[in-house]
Formats: structure tokens, sequence, C-alpha cells
């Protein structure tokens, strides 16, 4: 038998993440934004998630896009983690040298977890 409740799901306030670099971007014969993931797993964050936008542009201010007649290599990608604050701060300094032409952008969130993730905490 279930328990049925109305309770709001948990919330927190964290800090996200949001790496912004372009899709051939390398760091020792890898593409940064897999750094990145590879970088924020070994350091215990909560999660990454790497998103390829379909087109944008950046510091060089050439226009990078998916479209057919000009299909780009170079594409815009953007790396998010949300964690605590404490801990995004404390990652920083292992993006920061990876970053090149490429830009990190710090918001504050609140996080809503859902209940089964509550329950098994």
């Amino acid at each position: 038998m279930t328990r049925e409740t109305n309770a709001a799901p948990a919330t927190g306030r964290d800090l996200r993440l949001t790496v912004l670099v372009g899709e051939s971007d390398g760091w020792h014969h890898r593409p940064v934004y897999a750094e990145i993931v590879h970088r924020a797993h070994r350091a215990g964050l909560a999660g990454a998630s790497v998103f390829r936008g379909i087109e944008g542009f950046g510091a060089s201010s050439r226009i990078h896009t998916q479209r057919l007649l000009s299909l780009s290599e170079d594409l815009p990608v953007a790396v998010v983690i949300v964690d605590t604050e404490e801990r995004i701060r404390a990652f920083l300094p292992l993006v920061d040298e990876l970053l090149g032409d490429g830009v990190a952008v710090l918001d504050a969130c609140e996080i809503v977890r859902g209940r089964a993730r509550e329950e098994n905490r």
C-alpha cells in the first residue's frame, strides 16, 4: 500500500555552471567538452550534461551553423553542471585552464528533486 502525499518536492539552492566552447576545441587529443565532463566526474560533482547547438557564434564572431549548405565542424557546445556553490567554485580552476576562447557562466538556481530520489538518500 502506497501512501499519497501532497507535499512539494524537496528543493535546495545550488549553483549552475555552464561552459560554452566550440565542438572542435581540444585538450590533449580529446574534445574540451569531454574533458570537462570527465573532470567533473572525477571531482565527484552531482552530474554534467553536454548540449550541442545548431547555430551560434563566439569570440571569432563567425557564425557556425548546422544548415545543410554550410555544415560546420565547430558548432557551439554547452556543458551544464549543477551542484552546491562550494563544490562548483572549487571546480572552477579545473575548467579555467580548458576555456581558451570559451566562456563559463555561473547562475544561482533552485533544484527540485523528485520524491523517489529524496527517499533513496
